[in-house]
């Protein structure tokens, strides 16, 4: 017996390999996905935002608030546009992306202890831009704010060091945990190439029974005397280590090579992708029973793995979805692997809360290989 489940393993990877496109979605996808994303993200922030100033003031307290917008790091004066229209059309232009106004009468309100108004204008149809600028801008005007209030206490005859206490009577500090430098590149970079991946293996699941029935080749595996559930067991072992096998460069690279953040051993990481990748090739392995071909297979199997991403809640908070979508996709090893990536890599929260995550993935497979056994088992081969 297990010098058969041996020969279908070998004769699957066997042909596996053979299919070149296949072979080189499988290997080369996830890998050089896992290289792009790298290079893409690699900058920890957006810095040299391009930024104009509209200064409609013209004096001291204007220029000096110019200043300290070039001093930034994070902003990139490029311009100097002399009117809100002129602001306007560098927008439209897709010159800069962020822009300052510093209206007429700013000095006279500063000094006179008045509320100054500064207006941003970001260029919303850039999400990430527009954060950054928006971060920066806001961090700028709080300091000016705050040493334009010290010095209109001193005028008042207030002493330096009071009116530094009335403005720092609270202090507000950041503190990001388990991603202190708030990378976006830790956040987001493994999580996209393990997306390609999932694709990958999903495309390759849903071969596992229509790649049989298909093509006919169960008549004759049939006449050698394997069984039904022989045969499928040891494809599905071979199609598994297959998964593991091709995610293993893209861990190497991101926690060896790459030296990103993994607070988890690395054991359990890979028994955790273990668990997702069984899940994920019994949803192939379900689609693939009930296909009528390989192209309906493809199909089946690319409807499922191009929007799982998205709805899993990695990227887009699973309480911010409707109700409906939020319950729904909770069928998918997609929602349980990427959520529970994000603690795993990052917190690393103890097996007691990572169990949940594992049953579900385990039910998961158990369900849809059930299904597709049963499906298989009613059709006339």
């Amino acid at each position: 017996m297990i010098t058969q489940c041996l020969s279908i393993m070998r004769r699957e990877i066997l042909y596996l390999w053979r299919d070149k496109g296949l072979r080189w979605i499988l290997i080369a996808g996830p890998l050089l996905g896992m290289l792009l994303f790298f290079a893409t993200y690699n900058r920890e922030v957006l810095k040299n935002i391009p930024t104009a100033v509209v200064d409609l003031d013209r004096t001291g307290s204007s220029r000096e608030m110019i200043a300290q917008i070039k001093y930034s790091e994070d902003l990139d004066v490029i311009a100097r546009p002399d009117s809100f229209d002129q602001l306007e059309e560098l927008i439209q232009q897709d010159k800069i992306v962020a822009g300052v106004v510093i209206p007429e009468n700013f000095a006279r309100d500063v000094l006179a202890g008045r509320q100054a108004r500064v207006e941003m204008i970001l260029d919303g149809s850039n999400m990430a831009y527009a954060t950054g600028a928006t971060g920066a801008l806001l961090q700028i005007t709080r300091a000016a704010g705050a040493r334009a209030g010290i010095k209109t206490l001193v005028a008042r005859g207030v002493q330096p060091d009071q009116a530094r206490n009335a403005y720092q009577a609270i202090v507000f500090r950041e503190e990001a945990w388990f991603n202190p430098t708030l990378n976006y590149a830790f956040f987001l970079v493994v999580a996209l190439a393990l997306n390609v991946w999932q694709q990958c293996c999903t495309l390759a699941a849903c071969t596992n029974i229509i790649g049989e029935t298909g093509r006919n080749s169960w008549r004759q595996v049939k006449a050698a005397g394997i069984s039904r559930f022989k045969l499928f067991c040891s494809k599905s072992l071979a199609h598994i280590a297959l998964f593991m096998l091709t995610v293993l460069p893209v861990y190497i690279l991101a926690y060896a090579v790459f030296d990103f953040p993994l607070h988890c051993s690395f054991a359990a990481l890979l028994l955790f992708t273990l668990a997702f990748a069984v899940a994920l090739h019994g949803v192939g392995t379900l689609a693939s029973g009930i296909s009528r071909n390989a192209v309906d297979a493809a199909r089946f199997g690319m409807v499922i793995a191009l929007p799982a991403f998205i709805l899993s809640g990695y990227t887009w908070p699973l309480e911010a979805m409707p109700p409906l979508i939020r319950h729904a996709v909770k069928i998918l090893p997609q929602t349980w692997f990427f959520q529970g990536f994000n603690l795993l890599t990052f917190k690393n929260p103890g097996w007691d809360f990572m169990s949940g995550y594992f049953l579900a993935l385990v039910s998961i497979a158990v369900a849809c290989y059930g299904t597709a056994a049963l499906i298989f088992k009613a059709k006339r081969l």
